[in-house]
């Protein structure tokens, strides 16, 4: 699954960034790294951006940067 799939409410784990260069750098240099858990606070009318909670901050992404995160359940 991926981060643009998510429910708001619902906290998971990043397992991978599909990201190529500049763009994959620039989400880890953000927090988003493997193992990372991430809840998903609000998702706009439209569905961009998404604003999540990672490491104690706030963080508003884009979704199409979130379609290139895939996460698992929490518990995984």
């Amino acid at each position: 699954m991926t981060l643009d799939k998510v429910v708001v409410g619902d906290a998971v784990k990043i397992a991978r960034l599909n990201g190529a260069g500049a763009v994959k750098r620039r989400m880890m240099d953000m927090g988003l790294t493997k193992g990372t858990e991430v809840t998903v606070d609000r998702i706009a009318p439209l569905g961009d951006p998404i604003e999540l909670t990672v490491r104690g901050y706030k963080l508003s992404i884009r979704k199409a940067d979130a379609e290139t995160i895939e996460v698992t359940s929490k518990n995984s």
